[in-house]
């Protein structure tokens, strides 16, 4: 009876999530405990640093917004 008590539970939180607009969906992530996860993660994010340095129009784009971030006001 108490996996009935709880399925009644679930069934109703989520009529209730439902009832205020919201849907379920299903995301797949990538599975970091996967054996060769890090090595991949570390090979990308030197690809993409590599690809930073050597793109000097990208490094002048994102000084400029950064010093029009410290002139502008912004609410928070």
């Amino acid at each position: 009876m108490v996996a009935t008590n709880i399925n009644t539970r679930v069934q109703k939180h989520r009529a209730s999530l439902r009832a205020s607009g919201l849907r379920p969906i299903q995301i797949w992530v990538p599975d970091t405990r996967r054996p060769g996860f890090a090595e991949e993660v570390q090979r990308q994010c030197q690809l993409v640093a590599a690809a930073e340095v050597a793109d000097h129009e990208l490094n002048s784009f994102m000084d400029a917004a950064l010093l029009d971030m410290d002139n502008e006001e912004w609410e928070a």
